[in-house]
């Protein structure tokens, strides 16, 4: 029986291609998904092991805490007295104080070089030997002065530096210039993930980045012989807990390892959940594909049993056959999936996110995971058709070229589907019941709504196709009328293709009406709410601007109006309150803010304005007074002077005059600066602005336009990412399509020799197999929009409360390219089985059986 099943497994080559790229397909994606991860977080942990080579012990500043008043305790860093303390422990042979943040380069054109997110600064801190171990140059030396700096490699090489070069340097505050003294390689994570890294003396960064004497971590260096736990013990006593920690470097090493592990076990998981969908997919074409196979050899199932095969050995060799195209498939799999993990890497550096030097890892997990997925989602599902296969009666079969399902079952399917289908909808309603916290529920709603439309498709595929059937008879003609009947004859198998193609389609609509909603929610946000021409920010988020921006900005020619949104806090009683401080001057030309109640004059006279929403659960008006105290512990009276509608993601539940919250902090967070010009939003005036910021390659200055496109950017960036991952989804539904049409044709065969024998010719033949393929492609891709239409509407309702005019939006252009895109599918898919019908020869199509 088992030599019975390799025959067959070669006799059928095209079914067995099919099959095998679908799981192939599935096994590539977890497989190139493990071996990605798996190399980037050993190529990440050896990088961090590397940046802690020669550190015996590290000490790590935690900054000031605050007490119950919001007084800052504790110093703001490591102090030079404790490092010349930690110098003198015996054991000791070096100590490296070190201080950063972020500094963004410019090239010639003032543009800032690397990813702004990893683009920092850090002082050069050369030990008793002159030269700092974490840097090797290639060329000059570190910076000794104030007005001196150094930079990595490649950094230098885009913007075209070299030694005593100046370059322009920033910040968070105004652009300066500096000599480079020197170009140095680093195996800092910055520059490896495409970022810059920028050297500077000791002082200059202490002075940018915390406070002069302080630092934010000791490198501590060990003589040889001495063990760094011993050397770790003597140094405890000399650090301040509460501030700060001394760790040796090995368990830095392991703790930031196991960090980047967490971090990859996101992305893997993120990454295997569309590997799952490819999979579960892909099981429908394999099962179709047995269901076929074994319709094809009834005859020769049924001559088996008669000359005395048992149930069991049937239902075997037909198992067996799946082993051996589960086996295939793994192995090819994990190649391509190996292949893939390796083009992924080139893609990630072709981008700008280098990824550090390091082998690639194919773990014995990786290969364990490949070949059980492969072999089981096969085995799982042939074994239905299997399990039918060894019902067959050998006396029954020999006239029958294959078995149709019984009344019985399908009432059972049925009532079946119904049940599981109600059971999801009424999930979905308790998800939408419980508001922002029943996502997850939503989520469990749409898992049974869909087992249960998968389950209830034959039921289902009968009166949809039968509804376009006198359509495509008044379109088509005769072909249009038997491409509907052939689409219903068969209603299990029609059901089985369309429901990958509705799976795929329900999971892109439900993301597409999402997505469009967001995107339209942040866009009406920018257009009713911002009056600036522009927003000025720190280049890719970071940090935020010093408060020295929006005074340089006020006294700049061309500039109309400006107002900085900086964060700050005050307690009441026990509890705190987020406050943004703005210029009272001109912050109703900068947003607009529909003042309820009061005046927002009232803030130029130290009042302040709360958010509508705030005020009804605070219950506070117009005169109301808080007794507060501000972050560095002054108490004051703080007058209601205004109530405002809620500018959720603009302002803070509370304003105030920023002269007023920035008279209570050192460091105030300034997130934006808001600008209005003379020439408004126009070339003219953006270049004003950016002119009178001195060009600063470490701020961006967006317009209106920009300011729309920042969140759906990122909304459409991520909606195409999805789109990717799905679209391996929707090639193994094709593959279902082509699958199902061929086994149409081997069915008909007699009767397609008949229509050709009354006059259907050739080219009637192939409309009839397309329009057969279409219906069905269409059938699936509607169920599955439909379904999608009430998951996003569902979802979209738990988003209400956080997302600001948030408003069902139906993208009905994305919605007519994807049924497009559905009917093309079922032209393509048609290819092959509509040319072979075509092809078949019509005496002896009439003589098959």
């Amino acid at each position: 029986m088992f030599r019975t099943a390799l025959r067959n497994v070669l006799a059928h080559k095209a079914r067995l291609l099919m099959t095998v790229l679908a799981v192939t397909l599935g096994v590539a994606f977890v497989s190139g998904t493990l071996v990605f991860t798996d190399t980037l977080g050993k190529a990440l942990s050896g990088q961090s092991a590397k940046s802690y080579d020669g550190i015996a012990v590290s000490v790590t500043s935690w900054g000031p805490s605050r007490d119950e008043d919001g007084q800052k305790q504790g110093e703001p860093g490591i102090s030079q007295q404790t490092l010349e303390k930690v110098k003198a422990v015996g054991g000791v042979d070096s100590v490296s104080g070190r201080v950063s943040g972020f500094a963004g380069v410019g090239d010639e054109n003032g543009r800032l070089i690397g990813s702004g997110w990893a683009n920092k600064g850090s002082n050069y801190a050369p030990v008793k030997d002159g030269k700092d171990p974490r840097y090797t140059f290639t060329d000059g030396t570190g910076p000794a002065k104030d007005d001196q700096i150094a930079l990595d490699k490649e950094s230098a090489a885009k913007g075209g530096y070299k030694t005593g070069d100046k370059v322009r340097v920033a910040t968070n505050g105004p652009v300066r210039e500096f000599t480079l003294t020197g170009v140095f390689t680093t195996e800092d994570g910055a520059v490896n993930a495409g970022g810059s890294l920028v050297l500077f003396d000791t002082k200059v960064a202490q002075e940018l980045y915390l406070q002069p004497g302080y630092y934010d971590e000791l490198a501590v260096a060990a003589k040889a012989g001495t063990s760094a736990d011993k050397l770790l013990a003597d140094i405890k006593p000399l650090i301040d807990a509460k501030h700060a920690k001394a760790q040796t470097g090995k368990e830095l090493a392991a703790k930031q390892a196991k960090d980047i592990e967490k971090q990859m076990s996101s992305f893997s998981t993120m990454l295997l959940a569309f590997a799952g969908i490819s999979l579960f997919v892909g099981v429908f074409l394999i099962y179709n594909t047995f269901t076929m196979l074994v319709a094809q050899r009834t005859k020769e199932l049924a001559l088996l049993r008669a000359v005395g095969a048992k149930r069991g050995q049937v239902m075997r060799s037909v198992l067996a056959e799946a082993l051996v195209i589960g086996a295939t498939s793994a192995a090819i799999g994990l190649a391509a999936g190996i292949g893939l993990a390796v083009g992924m890497r080139s893609l990630m550096d072709s981008i700008g996110a280098k990824i550090p030097a390091g082998d690639l890892v194919v773990a014995p997990g990786t290969i364990v995971a490949a070949l059980l997925i492969g072999v089981v989602v096969t085995t799982l599902a042939a074994l239905l058709p299997a399990w039918r296969t060894g019902r067959i009666a050998p006396v029954a079969a020999m006239g029958s070229a294959h078995l149709p399902a019984t009344a019985k079952s399908l009432v059972v399917r049925n009532v079946l589907g119904s049940l599981i289908s109600l059971a999801g909808i009424g999930v979905v309603f308790l998800g939408v019941s419980m508001g922002g916290d029943g996502r997850m529920v939503i989520g469990g709603g749409a898992g049974l709504m869909l087992i249960g439309m998968i389950v209830l498709l034959p039921l289902l595929s009968r009166p949809v196709i039968g509804a376009v059937r006198p359509l495509l008879h008044k379109v088509f003609g005769v072909p249009g009328k038997l491409a509907a009947q052939n689409a219903v004859r068969n209603p299990r198998r029609t059901a089985v293709t369309a429901a990958s193609l509705a799976i795929g389609l329900t999971l892109v609509t439900t993301l597409s009406v999402l997505g469009v909603t967001m995107g339209t929610a942040v866009d009406r946000m920018s257009t009713d709410k911002l009056k600036a021409d522009y927003k000025v920010t720190m280049a890719g988020g970071m940090g935020g601007l010093d408060k020295s921006v929006a005074e340089t900005l006020a006294k700049a020619p061309g500039i109309k109006a400006v107002s900085p949104q900086a964060d700050g806090y005050f307690k009441v009683g026990d509890s705190f309150r987020s406050a943004s401080g703005v210029n009272p001057a001109t912050i109703g030309e900068l947003l607009n803010i529909d003042v309820t109640a009061g005046s927002l004059a009232a803030l130029g006279k130290g009042e302040a304005a709360v958010a509508e929403s705030t005020a009804k659960k605070q219950n506070l008006t117009v005169g109301s007074t808080l007794q507060v105290q501000f972050e560095d512990g002054q108490k004051s009276a703080l007058k209601i002077g205004a109530v405002y509608k809620d500018l959720e993601g603009l302002l803070s539940p509370y304003v105030l005059d920023n002269k007023v919250l920035g008279a209570h902090t050192d460091q105030q967070y300034v997130r934006e600066v808001y600008v209005n010009t003379t020439a408004g939003d126009s070339k003219a005036g953006q270049q004003a602005v950016i002119d009178a910021l001195g060009k600063n390659p470490a701020m961006t200055v967006a317009d209106r336009q920009d300011m729309r496109n920042e969140m759906g950017g990122i909304i459409n960036t991520m909606l195409n990412i999805m789109y990717g991952l799905l679209g391996m989804a929707l090639i193994i539904s094709v593959l279902g399509v082509v699958n199902t049409l061929a086994m149409s044709v081997f069915e008909r065969t007699q009767e397609i020799g008949m229509l050709r024998a009354i006059g259907l010719d050739r080219a009637r033949v192939k409309n009839m197999i397309r329009l057969e393929s279409v219906v069905i492609s269409l059938f699936g891709a509607v169920l599955g929009m439909g379904i999608g239409l009430f998951l996003a509407w569902a979802v979209g309702t738990t988003l209400t409360k956080a997302v600001p005019n948030y408003e069902l939006v139906l993208p009905y252009g994305r919605l007519g390219i994807f049924l497009l895109l559905a009917a093309v599918v079922g032209v393509l898919a048609a290819m092959w089985p509509a040319r072979s019908a075509a092809r078949l020869n019509m005496l002896t199509a009439i003589k098959t059986e």
